[in-house]
């Protein structure tokens, strides 16, 4: 009888490319260079009302158009992240972006640019994303890394998001407070940075046909176990996944501009601090979802919802008594939400899909969390009817019953 593993014919295991393990590390500072370009904008809301005259309703709009580039992004590149490859597609957004960050540039000569500036920049964020996250993922394993677990190894994306997030912001901020031209010059650093991350990805390897499945196509209705993780998504992942994002939002955009009416000449400096704060609370909690993941499955997720509910009634007593300080212990409790919440989905959406239906899944979660960039909007409209202490407070009320219908499904699952 002959032994498998010693047929002269057996296909040999793929050996991991040179330097496999810091792949990933190479391939994380394009997904920085995309949450830079998505919060380098939000930094200097004050400063297009203040230096152009956009209305709040205008910088509002602004702010939410990119989540009209993003959701089409998120949703195409599922399948070409899957028929092309991570690769082409990761750099093919980095390029948008750029464009988009160059459109930008020129608002304040032409304001109407501003608009298709955010659209692309939604755009190329939606489809670096979704590719970005799974090229990270399967970088982090083998053959090309040794990441301890897929666990940590689908969190990994995240936390280069949200460095480009905390620091983007804070640079535009800066920036825009004491350089000339801000509405210029805020957009140089974003341009350095996709330069930098495409010349350190440059030689990073493919991994989709490591993935691919062998043999014949088995038609989805032959694949075992679909219907039962597609259950799992919508009942464990989905409906956290908004307030992935609305979270932060609210913290930087909303926030703010609430209560900052005592900070004469410090504005643009408190909302750049407000945007740094708020993902940096994201990573720093990083170490606490691990250990909370190890005690349960939805520990990270309940904690998450817990720890944004609390940030918004901070927020809505900030609000009430124009007090900045509690401003920005909102952001930190509201950045804490959104650091759990997304190490709890990234890692779930990895534990739940087969590699290859992964660049989709991921998509699919990206774009249910960007819903929650629509919250500020809801705030504005809303305002109109409620003080804006009582909308921040029903939006707590919202997540504790997020929180509720996750203890049910999971009970259910």
């Amino acid at each position: 009888m002959t032994t498998p593993s010693l047929r002269s014919d057996a296909p040999a295991a793929p050996a991991p490319p040179a330097a496999g393990p810091r792949h990933w590390l190479r391939a994380g500072w394009l997904m920085t260079a995309s949450g830079w370009s998505a919060n380098q904008f939000s930094a200097l809301l004050g400063a297009y009302r203040s230096d152009l005259g956009l209305t709040n309703a205008t910088t509002t709009g602004l702010f939410a158009v990119y989540v009209l580039g993003l959701i089409p992004g998120l949703l195409l590149a599922g399948p070409a992240a899957d028929r092309r490859g991570r690769r082409p597609v990761t750099f093919a957004a980095l390029a948008l972006t750029v464009l988009a960050t160059c459109l930008l540039m020129a608002g304040p000569s032409a304001a109407w640019l501003l608009w298709p500036g955010r659209f692309l920049t939604g755009l190329g964020a939606g489809l670096l994303l979704t590719a970005g996250s799974v090229w990270i993922k399967e970088l982090s394993t083998a053959p090309y890394g040794t990441a301890p677990t897929p666990g940590a190894a689908a969190r990994r994306s995240g936390l280069f998001l949200s460095a480009g997030f905390a620091s983007g912001g804070l640079a535009a901020a800066c920036i825009a407070e004491w350089a000339p031209h801000p509405m210029v010059l805020a957009y140089v650093p974003h341009l350095v940075l996709a330069a930098a991350a495409a010349l350190s990805a440059v030689r990073t390897p493919e991994t989709v046909t490591a993935h691919r499945p062998s043999g014949p196509a088995v038609p989805p209705s032959a694949e075992p176990g679909p219907a039962p993780s597609a259950t799992a998504f919508r009942r464990l992942v989905a409906p956290l996944a908004p307030w992935v994002f609305a979270a932060p939002t609210l913290a930087f955009a909303t926030l703010p501009g609430l209560v900052d009416a005592d900070l004469d000449g410090w504005r643009t400096v408190y909302a750049g601090l407000a945007t740094a704060v708020t993902p940096g609370t994201g990573i720093l909690v990083a170490p606490l979802a691990r250990r909370l993941a190890a005690r349960h499955r939805m520990a990270t997720a309940l904690c998450g919802l817990a720890a944004i509910a609390a940030g918004l009634l901070v927020g809505a007593l900030a609000v009430a008594r124009t007090d900045p300080a509690l401003g920005l212990l909102a952001a930190v409790l509201l950045g804490g939400g959104y650091g759990l919440s997304v190490a709890y989905g990234l890692t779930e959406v990895a534990a739940l899909t087969p590699p290859h239906r992964l660049a989709r899944r991921t998509a699919r979660f990206w774009a249910l969390c960007y819903l929650g960039f629509c919250a500020p909007y809801a705030v504005t409209l809303l305002t109109g009817v409620w003080s804006p202490s009582a909308v921040l407070t029903g939006g707590a009320v919202l997540a504790l019953l997020t929180l509720a219908v996750l203890v049910r499904n999971a009970a259910r699952t």
